[in-house]
């Protein structure tokens, strides 16, 4: 029979890319992490990875291996976690997904003032619903209420698209235009300045240009930063552009490090969600994180 522990150092392998980095992760010795990788091979009787110097780089076979059996481990992981004897006060975790930025902007600075502990998770949304009916997350913040028979999910508030500007950023030209309703000046000047975006999301301006100039941006930015908090730094009392949701960036417009340029003929607005599983012994825990996002927002739906 399979030794479970060969798929957990399996497992482990294939996140870190080196038998050294497994090794220090499990806190096991290097020859035992080779000891237990060289019988799994023999027993399903393929080559896992392919050694590249230090480097271990999975082959089909391992990758349809681990595809199969990362969800099944990582579940009896959480287990053994979870129902492991403890002489000391249960303490609940909540484990909450929601966007980088969102986390950043609102609940980061109380992490230290709750009473319980806290794992926070970023991803897309369908992967967050996923993980949320699993059980895997106990609360999700969301503008995507995907149907489920098991989720609850409760709107909060709402967040709109703008373009925003760094305050150096000469708008004169860009008012006159928006006053003349011509998209397609609009359009020419916008495409002229300097835009700021985020790797691979391009979803907030895609919807704004085309809620507003009815067609889909045909540029890519100038300077790709790794977030949207990143582009709000990045414009502050400079020059550029950028769409992103104005709760982002409500502090530097108030204060003019940002200018808000133009919310839109026709604004692109998001509600933004709570979602929970129906069924949940966190119901407090989960009300007091709640609290924090609704204080925080301020924004409650008309």
């Amino acid at each position: 029979m399979v030794n479970l522990e060969w798929y957990r150092t399996f497992k482990t392998i294939y996140k870190t890319g080196t038998l050294t980095g497994a090794a220090e992760e499990l806190y096991i010795s290097q020859p035992g992490v080779s000891l237990h990788l060289s019988s799994l091979e023999n027993y399903t009787g393929y080559k896992l990875f392919e050694r590249r110097g230090r480097r271990m780089i999975p082959t089909e076979r391992g990758k349809a291996l681990y595809n199969f059996i990362i969800e099944p481990v990582t579940k009896l992981e959480e287990a053994e976690k979870s129902f492991q004897r403890s002489t000391e006060k249960h303490t609940p975790t909540i484990s909450i997904g929601m966007c980088f930025e969102t986390f950043q902007t609102t609940l980061e600075p109380y992490i230290a003032s709750f009473p319980f502990n806290i794992i926070i998770k970023f991803g897309e949304y369908p992967e967050m619903v996923d993980s949320l009916e699993k059980g895997i997350l106990d609360l999700i913040i969301t503008p995507q209420a995907i149907n489920s028979k098991d989720i609850d999910y409760e709107p909060f508030s709402y967040e709109t698209i703008v373009l925003v500007g760094g305050n150096n950023t000469d708008d004169k030209t860009l008012n006159s235009l928006i006053k003349k309703d011509n998209p397609k000046d609009i359009e020419k000047w916008l495409k002229e300045q300097k835009w700021y975006g985020t790797t691979g999301d391009m979803e907030h301006l895609r919807r704004f240009w085309k809620q507003n100039l009815d067609k889909h941006p045909d540029f890519r930015p100038n300077y790709i930063v790794p977030n949207l908090n990143s582009i709000v730094r990045c414009l502050s009392s400079g020059t550029g552009l950028a769409v992103i949701p104005d709760f982002l960036c409500r502090k530097e417009i108030e204060s003019k490090q940002l200018k808000l340029l133009w919310e839109g003929k026709n604004k692109v607005v998001n509600t933004l969600n709570f979602g929970t599983r129906k069924k949940t012994i966190y119901a407090d825990e989960i009300e007091s994180i709640k609290k924090i996002f609704r204080e925080e927002m301020g924004r409650p739906l008309p």
